[in-house]
């Protein structure tokens, strides 16, 4: 007798490492590959202290992409000793590795993620970002040439984050070391990171965009209420920083600026969370912070 077994689909789920210096693209590439906004970007390095995790599942494919700090020399204070530490457990236990770089040029940091990345136990992908850049496209190949000599890489993929060029390919491929198991995460789950985190790094973002040089990044973001009323979310958030001068620079001349990075963050907010948001920020300055270990945990930058 002809007996049918229950058909189960087999699914996939894998984590995938992305590396690199700070400001190459990581979290663009991240954000284009996921379609939503999770990793702040701006034109400062240091934007993306955490390691924030984005969850894309097509079917029975899930891929969870580890979004690294960028991996730093400067291992003098606490905030960028804690960056390091993330940027290399994130190796571990992952599928493969992505390593992006900036097309245009490789600097001396590229070779410090490269001596990461040669001790990793999967394979490891270069991702040359930015190529739109190359004032000559017929410099490409050259210059993926001489890349591939600096170590046995599984491939080495071209792309432009910002112009969605070639992520099809770089999905195809991240996707083929995807190993069978179960999947981690609900399929509408777009990350591991709670609503609260989110809103912290949407403010900190603005206030980067707003403020670029003028304010270093010694500037954190402690989200003291969430709260759901009806159909909207109350939302206070404190911005710490280190000196009375950055306050003043944040608040800007009778509050302007800070009017402006609360209204742009409220949007990106509603955006988010799909839902009216009702948002208080207020600016306190705690001197030393990003060099205190105590502080730095008391923020959320801590070792799990």
């Amino acid at each position: 007798m002809h007996h049918e077994e229950d058909y189960q689909e087999i699914t996939h789920c894998g984590f995938v490492a992305i590396v690199g210096r700070p400001n190459v693209g990581k979290s663009t590439l991240m954000n284009h590959i996921l379609g939503q906004k999770l990793s702040i970007t701006s034109r400062k390095p240091q934007t993306t202290r955490d390691q924030i995790l984005g969850v894309q599942t097509k079917g029975y494919m899930q891929t969870i992409y580890v979004d690294t700090p960028g991996l730093h020399k400067g291992q003098d204070k606490a905030i960028n000793r804690y960056m390091n530490r993330t940027a290399n457990q994130a190796l571990k236990d992952v599928d493969v590795v992505l390593f992006v770089i900036d097309a245009e040029r490789w600097t001396e940091e590229d070779d410090n993620v490269l001596a990461k990345v040669r001790h990793a136990e999967c394979p490891v992908v270069l991702v040359v970002n930015k190529v739109d850049k190359l004032e000559e496209k017929d410099e490409l190949l050259p210059r993926m040439m001489s890349l591939s000599e600096k170590m046995d890489f599984s491939q080495i993929v071209p792309i432009s984050a910002l112009r969605n060029k070639n992520l099809d390919r770089l999905e195809a491929l991240v996707e083929s070391y995807i190993p069978e198991g179960v999947q981690y995460y609900p399929e509408d789950q777009i990350t591991n990171r709670s609503s609260r985190f989110l809103a912290a790094e949407i403010v900190r973002e603005k206030i980067t965009r707003q403020l670029g040089q003028e304010v270093p990044y010694e500037v954190a973001v402690q989200i003291e209420e969430f709260v759901f009323e009806g159909s909207t979310i109350h939302i206070s958030a404190l911005i710490l920083v280190e000196r009375d001068g950055q306050k003043r620079i944040i608040i800007g001349d009778k509050g302007a600026k800070i009017k402006l990075i609360g209204k742009e963050s409220r949007i990106d907010m509603e955006n988010l969370f799909q839902q009216k948001v009702m948002l208080n920020l207020w600016v306190k300055v705690r001197s030393g912070w990003s060099d205190d270990e105590r502080a730095l945990a008391s923020l959320g930058y801590q070792d799990d």
